[in-house]
């Protein structure tokens, strides 16, 4: 499939995912892994706003996207916590060199191999998310035409939130993120728990999650709870 189809495939997916009663946590996870479809880039995560305004880690692509993203909710300072309060892209091209603006976030980015960074706004109009970050091991930026993809992706997960805002009262669209940043916590603990019990890594536990949760057509968070609460994980860790 070329570049254009596949655009074009993405894309449709993704409005078919918005036109449903959707997952917010799986449309996140579904705009990280079209991110890593679509651009030039090794790693991506979703960092949004919770009800008090602190940031939680809503979707990530691997262990150090999410251990990256980790760490600027817990020190609230990075690129995205930056791309969230200005509303404007932030754009680090080589953290070698950049390094003073966030010292400890860079020295950590480049412990993990990356070298640059791309903090692309949640927002629409005055309203704003969180942020979508894309990380690269090669310095540089992005093309005019990816950086426009990477920011149509980050749009379309704010269009996930706000509709919710649209369909139902303002205050509920905070309960509703909410509990969609509850809904991630469960899942890290099942990925925690099937990493342990089956002896591999977390990443690998999360695809072992996603994908018994698609074959049999089971909620990820109804599969995760389970997990949490004792269930038998042997169809999970061993779908063959």
């Amino acid at each position: 499939m070329d570049s254009h189809n596949l655009l074009g495939h993405v894309f449709t997916r993704l409005a078919d995912t918005l036109a449903t009663d959707f997952d917010v946590v799986e449309l996140a996870q579904q705009l990280v892994e079209s991110a890593m479809t679509l651009l030039p880039v090794d790693a991506a995560g979703i960092l949004v706003a919770d009800l008090d305004g602190r940031f939680q880690v809503l979707a990530s692509n691997s262990e150090q996207a999410h251990l990256l993203e980790l760490f600027q909710t817990e020190h609230e300072r990075g690129p995205c916590v930056r791309a969230y309060h200005t509303g404007e892209a932030v754009i680090v091209d080589d953290l070698t060199v950049d390094i003073q603006r966030w010292p400890e976030f860079a020295r950590r980015a480049l412990e993990y191999g990356f070298q640059s960074v791309h903090a692309l706004p949640m927002r629409m109009r005055a309203d704003r998310v969180g942020a979508l970050n894309l990380l690269r091991f090669d310095t540089g930026r992005l093309s005019a035409d990816d950086a426009a993809i990477g920011q149509a992706l980050a749009d379309i997960a704010t269009l996930g939130i706000m509709h919710r805002r649209i369909a139902t009262q303002a205050d509920m669209v905070n309960q509703q993120l909410q509990t969609a940043l509850n809904t991630r916590t469960v899942i890290e603990q099942a990925k925690g728990m099937l990493a342990e019990r089956g002896g591999i890594d977390t990443d690998r536990a999360f695809h072992l999650l996603r994908a018994h949760a698609r074959s049999t057509r089971v909620r990820l968070v109804d599969i995760a709870r389970a997990v949490v609460d004792g269930a038998d994980t042997t169809a999970i860790l061993d779908p063959s």
